[in-house]
């Protein structure tokens, strides 16, 4: 929901975890201030109030949606979504619209604390409460992305939640007022607390738990926003590929917890020694993930498992050690954590992915361990000589393995002689090839080729205008072919990219981009589409837009929705165009979704499959479909009168990549596979893409034939 009010982005994600966490750092600290208050308190209190911030959390789930809309609607005059005060203020409204509720969230821990100090003898109450949260969590996840948003949508989603947190409220709030005087067990757990030393088993200070806290959080949470980056080129961008590596590191955590409630009493582990298996498991990504092994979705989110195992045994055993079951100390405790956790994603983000690529900053990242082990490094010299090689020679086993890895950035670059990259906060594009062989590749997943299908997205819906062209728009640049073909027509031409590195790498495709970029009606805009047309009282005479493959891609319906339409039309002129591609690779039920929300959405509609010219008589249909639509009758003319409509400088474009043929032939070809959109719809198909049921973007449960895709 955050990605259609502010942009599908990285930033965006990066600021929605952040400000979860920090609702949680903060929640935890006012819980635990809270608490302190309570030691004479009926036992009953903490309950009651664990009723009332779960209450709270319930309201938000009505609340943050229409916060992010008004948000959006406030952002509007900011600018691009790269500029900096973009960027800072959607962050702000961000914060705004989240924080109340995960505060409340960050709140529960220490709330409840309060409530077992009261009721029992448990000294190891984080962890407890821990493994059941992260359980919990896990489950979230699973069931939110596989099941509930394909059946109920996102707002349908949001009710259910809502229902349960207020379901836990009244429950909590009914036991707390019926044993409003229930007895007060432990008295005396502050003294004990009191009385605890400041190191635990393997002489660490507490202050160093604080220290440890804080790092673990801060390099798990950039770490996860850097794997989903790396990750791509195998997990590819499906939202359930998300999903996945979110429940993968929640299950491990979980694992982890479970390990330490369950051995620690009988097993201890040193600290030293936890925190070096965290250190070298957190390098296993980038081992594993190297292209020129046999990689697989499921050997991927292995990889991580490990290190997330480590955390999930390290982070509830340092809190409670640290607390010893004491509510504000744990939540100080828990708070430096979570605030690892909020810095993490966001230099991640705007840091280290930027200019260190994926690779590098996740060796950096595993190196902050490091200073954790100054007194093991001391040791290294008083060890045997057969411990002092064995140690040396692990060592630069994993140096040299590190050194020599590759991560998906070398891969587009050790297929081709000539190849660039550009990082940035958004994205990493990498270009290579020579000629016509020459590819776009964002995160490692290839966007384009240089194909005539794109050249046709411009001069197909320019020359079925029933009037002279003035203006056009190009959503989504990719190799700028498109752009290029409509400016060819000499008219106003704007084009909007997510991806400034999009833009950057223009220059590699094309010999005249130089002269391109000086034309006083080229306007190349970075912002999210949606944004940018509702930020802007222009209208075109033809909208353009090339959604970024597969077609399951997160965020991709977006660009196929209802809602994102209606917008189109404010800014189509009288008898102007929309050019809407769809990849063939779209299954039955969402090509069938795309063409009733297109058919619902426009009076007229004209379809027509995409081809690869082999000679005048020859062709192969090769990419999808493009849907030409339109408010107002399309025109139904000749392809010697849409070749007569072309100027020269358009002529010669089109024909660019076609030497043997003419514009008429080109034209003569695509208008004879023409055919209606009810070859698509099927009437008794009732769905359509919204931004509240990204239909293309959720399809687990119809595929696995759990439900009939006509009923749903």
């Amino acid at each position: 929901m955050a990605y259609a009010s502010f942009g599908v982005n990285t930033p965006v994600m990066s600021v929605v975890i952040s400000v979860f966490m920090a609702g949680l750092a903060l929640g935890s600290l006012l819980g635990g201030t809270l608490t302190g208050q309570w030691n004479n308190r009926p036992a009953a209190v903490p309950l009651i109030y664990y009723a009332a911030v779960e209450a709270i959390i319930g309201l938000g789930a009505f609340a943050v949606p229409s916060l992010f809309s008004w948000g959006e609607t406030v952002l509007l005059p900011l600018g691009n979504s790269n500029s900096n005060q973009y960027l800072f203020f959607s962050a702000l409204i961000i914060f705004i619209s989240l924080i109340p509720w995960c505060v409340c969230m960050g709140a529960t821990f220490p709330i409840v604390m309060s409530f077992i100090k009261k009721t029992s003898n448990e000294k190891d109450s984080f962890s407890f409460l821990y493994i059941a949260n992260v359980f919990g969590a896990m489950f979230g996840v699973l069931i939110t992305a596989f099941v509930l948003i394909e059946l109920f949508g996102f707002h349908g989603t949001l009710n259910i939640g809502a229902f349960f947190n207020l379901s836990i409220s009244v429950i909590c709030a009914i036991a707390g007022i019926y044993n409003f005087n229930y007895p007060i067990l432990v008295n005396n757990l502050k003294n004990q607390t009191g009385q605890r030393t400041n190191k635990d088993k393997t002489g660490q200070s507490s202050g160093s738990f604080l220290k440890i806290l804080f790092s673990t959080g801060f390099i798990c949470m950039a770490l996860e926003v850097i794997w989903t980056r790396d990750f791509t080129i195998v997990l590819k961008t499906q939202v359930y590929s998300f999903a996945a590596l979110l429940f993968v590191y929640l299950l491990s955590t979980f694992f982890g917890s479970w390990l330490y409630r369950t051995y620690s009493n009988v097993l201890v582990i040193k600290l030293p020694i936890l925190l070096f298996l965290a250190l070298s498991f957190s390098l296993l990504p980038v081992l594993i993930d190297d292209p020129r092994i046999q990689q697989s979705f499921y050997g991927v989110l292995l990889s991580i498992m490990p290190f997330c195992i480590v955390l999930g045994y390290v982070t509830p055993m340092l809190v409670d050690q640290y607390s010893f079951g004491d509510p504000k100390r744990a939540a100080k405790a828990y708070a430096l954590n979570v605030l690892g956790c909020i810095f993490g994603p966001l230099i991640a983000s705007y840091l280290f992915l930027p200019f260190l690529g994926v690779k590098i900053s996740m060796i950096l990242l595993s190196g902050l361990f490091l200073p954790f082990f100054y007194k093991e490094v001391r040791a290294f010299f008083f060890l045997s000589p057969i411990k002092k090689t064995l140690f040396v020679f692990i060592l630069a086993v994993g140096i040299l393995e590190v050194g020599t890895s590759f991560d998906y950035e070398n891969v587009p670059r050790s297929y081709y002689s000539r190849s660039t990259i550009y990082r940035d906060y958004a994205a990493t594009s990498i270009s290579g090839g020579e000629k016509l062989k020459k590819r776009l590749y964002v995160n490692g997943i290839a966007m384009t080729d240089l194909d005539p299908t794109t050249k046709v997205m411009a001069h197909l819906p320019l020359t079925l205008l029933s009037h002279s062209p003035k203006s056009a728009l190009d959503i989504c640049f990719g190799m700028g072919t498109t752009y290029r073909s409509l400016l060819s027509w000499n008219i106003q031409t704007t084009a909007v990219e997510l991806v400034p590195g999009v833009f950057k790498s223009f220059d590699y495709f094309f010999d005249d981009v130089d002269r391109l970029r000086k034309l006083s009606n080229g306007h190349m805009v970075v912002d999210d589409g949606r944004r940018f047309l509702k930020r802007t009282n222009q209208k075109f005479d033809v909208i353009t837009i090339d959604p970024p493959p597969p077609i399951e891609a997160a965020g991709s319906s977006l660009l196929y929705s209802a809602e994102f339409l209606e917008i189109i039309k404010q800014h189509l002129t009288e008898g102007g165009i929309l050019q809407l591609w769809m990849p063939v690779t779209a299954d039955r039920a969402t090509a069938e979704a795309i063409a009733r929300t297109i058919t619902e959405g426009f009076p007229y509609v004209r379809v027509f499959p995409s081809v690869e010219y082999v000679s005048v008589s020859d062709s192969v249909q090769k990419l999808g479909y493009f849907f030409i639509v339109s408010t107002s009758p399309i025109a139904n003319i000749s392809s010697r009168e849409m070749a007569r409509k072309l100027p020269e400088s358009a002529r010669k474009d089109l024909l660019e990549w076609y030497p043997k043929l003419n514009c008429e032939q080109i034209f003569g070809r695509i208008l004879s596979l023409e055919f209606t959109p009810e070859k698509i719809v099927d009437l008794s198909f009732n769905n359509k893409i919204t931004d509240d049921r990204p239909y293309n973007e959720y399809y687990l449960l119809r595929r696995l034939n759990f439900l009939d895709p006509k009923i749903r």
